[in-house]
């Protein structure tokens, strides 16, 4: 039992785990000194990729080292595990739903999945870097507070403007 148990714990961990990760990078490394790759984002495409995708090459890169380092049974296989379902589930549920960069598109009847398609449209509501809201790519706070947080961070940007 605990052959299995424990190895079930560390993809689910690594998978909540990865928002935490996600969530941080997204706000201080994205939003912050990587701003050049990730502004790639928030303006309109022209073409298949953009320069925020290596963000993504680079997580994959760690999944891979992962997956080096340990072997068919060792935590760090099973974290890599994690790593790539979370990785799967960005595609997904960011890129793929929300950013709708598939060729098919479904709208979301499911609340969840409502609430997180409406907060990150929040997210780029804003242009530029700074006053962004929700962070998280999985998780999202109610559409109600991060409106609330959106207009506070607007007055908070022009009184210091």
């Amino acid at each position: 039992m605990v052959d299995v148990l424990v190895p079930i714990l560390i993809v689910v961990g690594a998978v909540v785990g990865m928002e935490g990760v996600a969530w941080f990078t997204h706000r201080y490394v994205m939003h912050g000194w990587g701003w050049r790759w990730h502004k790639s984002h928030h303006e309109p495409r022209s073409g298949v990729f953009e320069k925020n995708d290596r963000f993504a090459i680079i997580f994959a890169g760690i999944a891979v080292v992962l997956f080096a380092a340990g072997d068919a049974w060792s935590p760090l296989w099973w974290l890599a595990i994690g790593v790539t379902l979370y990785g799967v589930l960005y595609f997904l549920v960011h890129d793929g739903l929300v950013h709708r960069r598939w060729p098919f598109r479904y709208a979301p009847r499911n609340r969840y999945l409502k609430r997180l398609v409406e907060a990150h449209r929040l997210h780029h509501a804003v242009s530029g870097k700074e006053g962004c809201v929700s962070f998280g790519f999985l998780y999202a706070r109610r559409p109600e507070v991060l409106r609330e947080r959106l207009k506070e961070s607007r007055r908070s940007l022009r009184s210091t403007a």
